[in-house]
């Protein structure tokens, strides 16, 4: 009988100490499950929070959008900036072509027009791809003759750039066609009475996709000078020989909105209220811009 009293007792404390661990085992799978849980629901919430603003701008806004990106990042908790710097033409096309983009800023208000139902000119295709209502003038930009390092023909302005074309003295570089320095350029050559195709048939034009294109060309000196905005030419260092008037090319001034396809709606505006601010004022006019629509 004390034999089976202590095996039954044996039996109970094994079965005792079974369930035991079994229990412990139990409740370490469940704090792993609700850690893990925690952590899934902490990841969740991470990515729900963190949300990505997509600018198209054009590329002579490079280095002082980048520079209030940056500010308007640090104020903002959980949200990144994605830019897209090009010319102004190509942007337009890829955001007709359907591209996502929460923000436009252009250097020209050509591009804007063509893709705001609501402009009081130049939508001549009806595209609609524009919130009219958050559009605005944000900035004017200068458009100016710049020289190599050297200035090795000599060109001292505009007047002097033309009589230089006119004797295929000098080469020439500008944006193409449908980008808008290109297109300032142009008027700057009819306000001097020159042929612009008679004068890239002669070798004295070359052309850039974009204003960056225009400037490396101008410091690399494979040019003899270049029209570009005057940003473009304080961001390089350029020497900067004469400033185009209002009468041979028109006012530069850039035009901002959302997208009517934003992904980011609010934060969209949330961005362009900011570009108002003087913080932001300030990073634009370290390179020459003249502020607009500073709050």
């Amino acid at each position: 009988m004390a034999g089976t009293s202590v095996t039954r007792r044996s039996f109970v404390s094994v079965a005792v100490a079974a369930a035991g661990l079994g229990l412990a085992a139990c409740g370490g799978t469940q704090s792993q499950t609700a850690q893990s849980a925690s952590s899934a629901t902490a990841d969740t919430t991470s990515a729900a929070e963190a949300r990505t603003l997509t600018v198209f701008a054009a590329a002579s806004l490079t280095e002082s959008l980048t520079e209030a990106g940056d500010l308007f990042k640090a104020a903002n908790d959980g949200v990144d900036i994605s830019f897209n710097f090009d010319s102004s033409g190509t942007l337009k096309k890829q955001i007709q072509e359907g591209a996502d983009c929460d923000v436009f800023i252009s250097a020209g208000q050509k591009q804007m027009n063509q893709l705001d139902a609501q402009a009081a000119s130049g939508n001549d295709d009806g595209l609609d791809y524009i919130d009219h209502a958050t559009r605005f003038d944000i900035l004017e930009n200068k458009v100016t003759l710049c020289v190599p390092d050297g200035n090795p023909k000599a060109v001292q302005n505009f007047d002097d750039m033309a009589s230089k074309l006119q004797a295929h003295d000098v080469l020439l570089c500008m944006g193409n066609s449908d980008v808008p320095v290109g297109q300032y350029t142009q008027k700057i050559l009819a306000y001097y009475n020159l042929d612009e195709t008679e004068l890239a048939n002669a070798g004295c034009i070359t052309y850039g996709s974009n204003v960056k294109e225009v400037t490396s060309q101008v410091s690399e000196a494979t040019v003899d000078c270049g029209v570009i905005y005057k940003t473009d030419a304080t961001s390089a260092s350029l020497t900067m020989v004469d400033e185009a008037t209002e009468e041979m090319c028109g006012r530069v001034v850039y035009p901002a909105a959302a997208t009517k396809s934003a992904l980011e709606p609010e934060l969209a505006k949330s961005l362009l209220d900011f570009l108002r601010t003087k913080d932001a004022s300030d990073c634009f006019e370290k390179v020459g811009f003249t502020p607009l629509a500073e709050a």
